[in-house]
């Protein structure tokens, strides 16, 4: 059943991102899953604003956290309603509901 639903995923992907984009509800700043965005990318845009502010003689701090799984703590009831709050609704919020009801993340190897 994995194939199925990796298939499910890329779909349901997709059109969320769709959604995302033609709403502009995404901030720039946001790189992890977006296409034409990279981890490089991510970094040249730090280490330029770092930079600018180093110009403009302020002073610059930092705090970085490892987000490792982090998908694995997110409560599904919170992101449901964070999914609603961003427009999705009806039969493709149930869809994504029902998708999430009972279910863990695992890794196979």
């Amino acid at each position: 059943m994995p194939s199925f639903s990796k298939i499910f995923e890329k779909i349901i992907f997709r059109r969320l991102i769709q959604h995302l984009d033609y709403n502009k509800i995404l901030a720039n700043e946001q790189f992890g899953f977006r296409s034409k965005t990279s981890t490089d990318l991510a970094s040249f845009h730090l280490i330029c604003k770092i930079l600018e502010a180093l110009n403009n003689r302020l002073l610059v701090g930092g705090i970085f956290c490892d987000l490792k799984k982090a998908f694995d703590c997110v409560d599904h009831e919170i992101l449901l309603a964070k999914t609603y709050q961003y427009g999705s609704i009806g039969k493709g919020l149930k869809l994504i509901a029902s998708y999430l009801q009972d279910r863990n993340q695992s890794n196979y190897i």
